[in-house]
């Protein structure tokens, strides 16, 4: 099933847009396709017209070039013949953004849109769906562009079978800095299933993590899902919903999926070297970190920060998790005692957490970083930064990346999320250092990387 045409189409088909509601789903997929993406759009509706001087075409077939990708957007009891026009016309594959199928009671009708595709060699996702978003090449998702946050290009893909919790988990991509290859909601996932989502994004070279929101499977797709996973070799996140019988009966009125059991699938996930997030927070938080590190390791981490408060919620955090934080022995506290500023030598405390107090400097921070990635019984160094300390200045971020370039020791840190230290931050992340905004979230990258153990 080639699924590129989709993806990284050249040309779109919007097929069902009103010629007197502007807010029709079609419409809106129309106009911010043409006026923002690289992709060459046309408008259908079966009576012609146009749309702001955009001619409209009575049928698919009419249209002057081959078309890649179709939206069908119109009335579920229509969609099948659409479909069949596609196939026809030679469209390459469709998004269905329509509901009325199985999760109102219409197996049948969705039944027979897989008879079709199966029979034209037509994949598509949904129905009941928003679709793709791929930037710079296609935007299928029916929410106004003033009213959505849309991460910047990067090298995640996000599945999800809600589009609700997509666009949710988008925002917060855009809000950390996470940047999408795509965003994929399959919805009723009636052709397309998110193992052919992961066949695909296993082999697009621009997708590093890939991350699914899953509801349910139908029978044997579970079991398919986490053997294709574990041959992926990338990194494979997973949120799962219903877990309990209440989030069970939901996840089947949604989309029409059986959840399953959920310890079962949990255990399973962790044998095939899944990376299950547990927590909806932990979903951007692992996708940030994993874009950054690919190794694996035990979990053994050290924690720099310039506040006692700070150093213990990390390191409660951190054996909460599992995470160990393995004390200095006092011939290595005498060492890093040697190497940081006088005027806090005698008030650090340099166990783990070392606390450098609100007297440091930035050089204290910086040999701090570099004793510890010099230490062969550490991972990963938790560096939480405060920048309103005054001996901290915003260029702290990119000398910390620098030791991370010279020494190659994982760090991650915390920074609080403040426009006016957005120079601080983007000197962590231009050195591939992630960023979290909250000391939990910090915990939670660190803990990715013990979770990953595919590499």
């Amino acid at each position: 099933m080639d699924l590129n045409a989709i993806f990284k189409p050249r040309t779109l088909a919007v097929i069902g847009i009103s010629l007197t509601k502007d807010d029709h789903p079609a419409n809106v997929i129309f106009h911010k396709n043409l006026l923002r993406h690289r992709v060459k759009v046309y408008g259908v509706n079966g009576r012609g017209g146009t749309l702001r001087c955009e001619p409209l075409y009575k049928n698919v077939a009419d249209l002057p070039e081959p078309i890649d990708v179709a939206v069908i957007a119109t009335k579920a009891d229509f969609v099948p013949q659409v479909m069949e026009e596609c196939i026809a016309a030679g469209v390459k594959g469709a998004v269905v953004v329509s509901g009325g199928f199985a999760e109102t009671g219409r197996a049948d009708l969705q039944d027979r849109l897989v008879a079709l595709a199966r029979d034209g060699d037509f994949p598509f996702i949904g129905p009941n769906c928003l679709g793709i978003y791929a930037p710079p090449f296609i935007d299928t998702f029916f929410v106004p562009t003033e009213r959505m946050v849309k991460p910047e290009q990067g090298r995640v893909a996000l599945v999800s079978q809600s589009g609700g919790i997509l666009v949710d988990h988008m925002l917060r991509c855009a809000n950390e800095g996470v940047g999408l290859s795509a965003g994929v909601s399959i919805g009723n996932k009636a052709l397309i299933k998110e193992t052919d989502l992961l066949r695909y994004f296993t082999q697009d070279p621009d997708t590093d993590v890939i991350a699914f929101y899953l509801e349910g499977f139908e029978k044997n797709g579970g079991r398919e899902f986490v053997l294709t996973a574990g041959e992926c070799g990338k990194p494979v996140i997973v949120l799962k919903s219903g877990k309990t019988p209440g989030g069970s009966k939901a996840v089947s009125s949604h989309t029409a999926s059986m959840a399953g059991n959920y310890e079962v699938f949990s255990a399973v996930m962790a044998q095939y070297g899944i990376i299950e997030a547990r927590e909806e927070s932990e979903l951007v938080s692992f996708a940030e970190s994993l874009s950054s590190y690919k190794e694996s390791f035990q979990g053994r981490v050290g924690i720099i920060t310039g506040s006692g408060g700070h150093g213990a919620l990390a390191i409660d955090e951190s054996i909460a998790k599992g995470l160990e934080v393995p004390a200095l022995t006092e011939k290595e506290q005498a060492e890093l005692r040697q190497v940081l500023s006088p005027s806090i030598q005698a008030i650090t405390t340099y166990t783990n957490p070392i606390d450098l107090t609100g007297s440091s400097i930035d050089e204290d921070f910086v040999e701090a970083a570099r004793y510890l990635s010099r230490k062969a019984d550490l991972d990963c160094i938790i560096t939480l930064v405060l920048p309103y300390l005054p001996g901290v200045t915003m260029d702290l971020g990119a000398r910390l990346g620098t030791v991370y370039q010279q020494e190659g020791k994982p760090i991650v840190a915390y920074v609080p999320h403040v426009e006016r230290y957005a120079i601080l931050i983007e000197g962590f992340i231009s050195n591939n250092i992630p960023v979290a905004h909250s000391v939990e979230a910090a915990v939670q990258m660190a803990e990715a990387l013990r979770r990953n153990k595919r590499c």
